[in-house]
This record gives structure tokens, sequence and C-alpha cells, in this order.
């Protein structure tokens, strides 16, 4: 039996379990997902232990993202967004991985109109926290352009000036940033905790494509109103999905069965 898992603390809220477990229950695995919740100072020990053990990949959140660089090898993407959330044991060290960015862009292009294409294509990424490195890096890459809004202004400047082809802006740029935009990406936590957006509703228009990186609730604010605009738009599910399908797809080698995945995913949310 291989086993999977994830590693953080707390880890009791996580959808990722019933996620994995029923792509292993539709492929037929004999396999387990399990969460670990290791003492915030003991990530290396926690590491070691699972490679030790036999534990074939586990999935990295809060609070070890960017530790978890320093105990495995990091690709390049990793590193260059300065966090792991994947680590791969198979090898002969363990390596990580960050499927937060390619996860966010195969929700834009799974889900959004079948005429996006990123290259080319000019993107908003509001929030310069974790969420919006990961997703900026992966825009970047695809050879979008970027502008990051925040509302500590430097905070954007300092990751526009570490992501290629990208600037960075306060919230108040937002209406003149989107009236340009191909894709907007909300990476902040506005709208999880009240009915509130960081976007405000009449800087949106309906040639956007909208992914909301908040899942609970999956209708946001910021998904009503550009819904109301005629823009398309992604919830923040669809990105969390990706995510563990990226992580599922470097662990086993097979494609995924996302939509199986993805019902055990919503029905839970």
């Amino acid at each position: 039996m291989d086993v999977f898992g994830l590693l953080g603390n707390p880890v009791g809220h996580s959808l990722s379990p019933p996620m994995h477990e029923a792509a292993y229950e539709e492929l037929d695995i004999d396999a387990r997902y399990v969460t670990f919740e290791p003492d915030p100072d003991d990530l290396e020990a926690a590491v070691e232990g699972a490679a030790a053990l036999g534990v074939t990949g586990l999935n990295v959140t809060i609070p070890f993202k960017r530790d978890a660089l320093a105990v495995v090898e990091p690709d390049d993407l990793a590193d260059r967004i300065g966090a792991v959330n994947t680590i791969d044991f198979t090898g002969d060290r363990p390596t990580g991985h960050n499927t937060d960015a390619g996860g966010a862009l195969r929700a834009l292009r799974e889900q959004s109109d079948a005429s996006l294409s990123l290259e080319g294509a000019r993107a908003v990424v509001v929030g310069a926290g974790g969420a919006g490195r990961a997703i900026a890096f992966g825009l970047a890459d695809a050879d979008a352009t970027v502008d990051i809004a925040n509302r500590t202004e430097s905070k954007a400047h300092d990751l526009a000036d570490e992501v290629p082809n990208a600037t960075g802006h306060g919230l108040d740029a937002l209406e003149e940033l989107l009236a340009d935009a191909d894709v907007l990406v909300n990476a902040t936590s506005v709208g999880m905790e009240e009915d509130a957006t960081p976007v405000p509703a009449d800087a949106l228009h309906g040639d956007l494509t909208v992914m909301d990186a908040v899942y609970r609730p999956l209708e946001t604010r910021l998904l009503r109103d550009a819904a109301d605009v005629g823009a398309t738009t992604v919830d923040g599910a669809w990105m969390l999905l990706y995510q563990g399908v990226e992580a599922f797809e470097r662990w086993t080698g097979r494609d995924a069965p996302v939509d199986a995945m993805n019902e055990a995913l919503r029905s839970r949310l």
C-alpha cells in the first residue's frame, strides 16, 4: 500500500483527504491519504521520518510551505515562488514542488471560455501573499503580462520585482488596470469571512475571466459581481481541485480522475 498525506498544523479542516481517496478508489489504487500535524519546530524531523517510513508523497500546507524549501530539493518553480506544497519521495532525495501555480493555470484554462489564451494575456492578480506569489509566477511562465495589486502597495512592487513582465500597484489602480485586462484573479482572503470584495464592481466588464481563490463560499461577492456584467467566472474550488490533481499525477504518473475528485471535493463544500 502506498501512503500519501498532508503535512500542516492544523489540518483537521482539510478537504485533501476525501479528494485523493476518491481518486484511489476510482482507479483501484491500493493507497491511503492521511494527515500529519507535527510541531512547527519539527518539520525537518517530520520529513525525514516520512521518508524513513516509506511515504510516497506529501502535500504541505500552513505553516510549513516556506520552511519546506530548506529540507527538500526544490524545483525551479518552487524555489522562485519561495514555497513548497508538494513533496515527492520517489527519488534519491525528497523533492519539493509547487502545484498551486499549475493548479491555478489549469483552472483558468479548463473552466474559462475556450477562446482564452494566457499567452499574451493581460492578467491582474489581487494580493501579494502566498497564493498571489504562486499565481503571479504561474501566469508569467505562461507568457502573460501580470499586474499585481495589493493593499500594501510596497509588497506589490516587491513581488513584481521578482516576477517577469510584472508591475506592482495599490488597490486604487484596479479600475485602470482592469479596463484592458483579460484575466482577474483574487488571491486574497477577502470574501471568505464576509460578503465583501477587493474589486469595485464598476471596474469589471464582460470580456474578463474572473477567478476567486476563495472557495468558502463558492459564490463570492466578486464572482456574483463578475457574472452580473457577463464575465466568465471560475470559483476557488477549481484551483483547489487542480493543485491536488497536479500532485496526484506527479506522485502516481497516471492521469487523475478529475470528475471523481471534483465530486468528492464539492460534496463537502
